[in-house]
């Protein structure tokens, strides 16, 4: 089953004292480009996430972003030392005095030095329990979003093959008067350059079966075929593979481009240009699959 690197997802979790929720989007990429931001009290978490979206979520340029609600607010409020401040403000005055300078900003001062104010951003494993439920929750949603969108690119995909084929044998159909064609083409410039008795036949009937071989499609055409059911067959596959889908329409696109060089017919030509149109739109469609 293929999956779309486009992907969006939200996911909840709380307990009594806190709720986080957990929002994430992804666009197309070759690689996994990760932009994850979170409150700085669980900065302690970012390595073990980062962790869990490469297993989970693989590929994709990802924005993770991480809030919070707690329930009392009052408890994660910051605290002020106060006998602290008062300390370094007596020394700020004192020292202010002896110097002789203003004592403007002296309260801005101390209250600004070590440890007089202190963040309560501790968080407890139970808190953090609840941030990796909300997580889950949210790439669950996600994935999710990525199989639906897969299953819409998998019947187009499906459909542009199938174009391809059907295209293929409008080839054959048309290959058959070819070589004739080419014969009788031959023959007459022949007769028209040196005259039909001076055509040596049993070295022309050589020459144009060693010409005609070098025009055969046949390979080509077993190739194409090949390689179309092979891309149908990984399509419908459990794992979804982008990059090995992308080698195998690089393999058919080099079938269709040998088949219309070797062709030499304007109608079979024709058709390879449609096919060529219908191959370029599977490989757009493939830069999005994971």
């Amino acid at each position: 089953m293929i999956k779309s690197m486009t992907g969006y997802g939200m996911g909840t979790f709380e307990n009594a004292a806190v709720k986080y929720t957990v929002e994430i989007k992804s666009l197309n990429s070759k690689f996994l480009e990760l932009n994850l931001r979170l409150p700085k009290a669980v900065s302690d978490r970012e390595l073990f996430l980062r962790g869990e979206c490469s297993k989970l979520i693989e590929r994709g340029k990802v924005n993770i972003s991480i809030s919070t609600e707690y329930a009392n607010q009052t408890a994660k409020a910051a605290s002020i030392h106060a006998e602290l401040l008062k300390s370094y403000y007596h020394q700020l005055q004192e020292i202010a005095l002896q110097l002789g300078e203003t004592k403007s900003n002296i309260f801005d001062l101390a209250l600004n030095m070590p440890e007089v104010i202190s963040n309560n951003d501790e968080v407890d494993e139970e808190e953090g329990k609840v941030l990796v439920e909300a997580f889950h929750a949210a790439v669950k949603q996600f994935n999710k979003f990525r199989e639906d969108e897969g299953a819409t690119l998998k019947k187009d995909l499906e459909y542009r093959v199938e174009l391809i084929l059907t295209y293929l044998s409008e080839v054959e159909s048309v290959e058959g008067s070819r070589i004739p064609l080419i014969r009788e083409r031959i023959n007459q410039y022949m007769e028209d350059a040196v005259g039909k008795e001076n055509v040596d036949m049993n070295r022309f009937e050589q020459e144009l079966v060693f010409y005609i071989e070098k025009l055969d499609i046949t390979e080509e055409k077993v190739r194409l075929r090949s390689h179309c059911s092979y891309f149908v067959d990984s399509l419908r596959s459990p794992d979804s593979n982008g990059k090995k889908l992308g080698f195998i329409s690089q393999e058919m696109g080099r079938e269709i481009n040998t088949l219309g060089s070797k062709a030499n017919n304007a109608q079979i030509q024709q058709i390879v240009v449609k096919m060529k149109d219908e191959l370029e739109k599977v490989k757009e469609q493939l830069l999005n699959v994971l």
